[in-house]
């Protein structure tokens, strides 16, 4: 991929003000172009579970209804005939699911989203995406497509820095064998649809299409589980023979092998760091470290699953605290621990730097948007639009490290 040293921001819409893709979404683009930032992430689009987790939503295709900034506005028939027409290749699973009004919900969605992304192209803000790799159990496409879809088993990861009982997601995990004989086309149609919304796109636990982790269906926690080989880079070069190009950021946190990094770096992919993973004594060689990251990657000052900066940096232990100082001392930057570490990462050699905006209004732990294992999370949300002063703030991070 042809990517440009640049910057950007996390925000999830339902976050800003309205939680929807209304006025506000047009003036957060606006806020962004003056802040000098290219790229706006988010978190998946689709309608979230009954704890508001985006990551199981009822549909990999589908949008939530939740984010419209106009819900009752008109759909006519022939706006119906031509989205039909350009989802052929999953509306149908949707409507056999949600019922057969959901189609005007869709239709405003992708007319809103259409305008909104115009918008922000017009003011030199791309779009990022995120994909989780597994749907969620009882979601329209394991309804509609069963035979892709192992029994017996549930995703999840082994015991990891969150949790020591491991993460038991219980998503359906694929029969990749399947997959296989019906040439990945459902991922295919899955990419078509991520790129028809995004610029570029996250693909979540990218590690899973190596190995993933299989739970028992019956176990009570993460660990009972073990590894099973994944398919390789055979879903992308499905896509890409149907699709071109992937513009895709593999999440390549947790537990990486070789054969993780050589897969994502024969795909040309970029990964991901982390910032708040940098300063862990004993393990300054991981490539957290900000002077160890690389032009191939996307780093991030934290993700949706982790803290605020500011959050991170007042519960880290003293011996953390003295490799901070000492990496700011290296690059020579004194300045409010939430902004020094903004500026910190945006010097970082990675060709993409990503903060949260919680990061940039110094928000606490009070601003996380999830705790993994944990329900309640998701609600987090802005009482107004950042100042001018913070988006200047933020542009000239951006300027002196050249991302802009």
């Amino acid at each position: 991929m042809n990517l440009s040293r640049t910057s950007g921001v996390q925000l999830h819409p339902t976050s800003l003000p309205s939680g929807r893709l209304g006025p506000d979404a047009y003036a957060w683009v606006d806020w962004l172009a003056s802040a000098g930032q290219t790229w706006w992430q988010m978190l998946p689009l689709g309608p979230p579970d009954e704890h508001d987790s985006p990551y199981k939503s009822a549909s990999a295709f589908a949008a939530s209804p939740k984010l419209l900034g106009s819900p009752g506005a008109p759909v006519s028939a022939a706006e119906r005939i031509d989205f039909r027409d350009r989802a052929a290749d999953w509306i149908e699973d949707w409507l056999a699911f949600a019922g057969e009004d959901a189609i005007d919900d869709q239709v405003r969605f992708d007319r809103e989203w259409t305008a909104l992304r115009a918008h922000a192209a017009e003011r030199g803000v791309k779009l990022i995406g995120d994909i989780p790799i597994y749907v969620a159990a009882g979601s329209a496409d394991q309804l509609a497509h069963p035979e892709i879809f192992k029994a017996g088993a549930v995703a999840g990861v082994p015991p990891d820095a969150f949790t020591d009982k491991g993460q038991l997601w219980g998503n359906p995990l694929y029969d990749w064998r399947e997959l296989r004989k019906q040439g990945y086309g459902w991922w295919t149609a899955r990419f078509k649809r991520v790129f028809e919304l995004f610029d570029l796109a996250r693909i979540d636990h990218f590690r899973g299409f190596v190995a993933y982790w299989a739970v028992p269906a019956d176990a009570e926690y993460a660990l009972e589980g073990a590894w099973k080989r994944g398919p390789g880079r055979a879903p992308f070069d499905a896509a890409r023979e149907a699709l071109g190009e992937l513009p895709l950021i593999a999440e390549d946190l947790g537990v990486i092998t070789p054969p993780v990094t050589r897969l994502r770096e024969s795909l040309g992919l970029p990964g991901m760091s982390v910032l708040q993973f940098g300063f862990t004594p004993g393990e300054e060689h991981t490539v957290h470290v900000p002077e160890n990251n690389s032009a191939d990657q996307v780093v991030y000052t934290g993700t949706h699953d982790s803290d605020t900066i500011r959050g991170w940096y007042e519960s880290i232990s003293p011996a953390q605290h003295a490799l901070v100082d000492a990496a700011l001392a290296r690059h020579g930057i004194e300045d409010e621990p939430n902004w020094a570490l903004i500026r910190l990462v945006f010097r970082s050699p990675a060709v993409i730097a990503m903060i949260q905006i919680q990061d940039a209004l110094g928000l606490g732990s009070e601003g996380r948007m999830n705790q993994p294992g944990s329900v309640g999370a998701w609600g987090w949300k802005l009482s107004e639009l950042p100042s001018a002063d913070v988006a200047k703030r933020l542009r000239a991070a951006s300027e002196e490290a050249g991302r802009t």
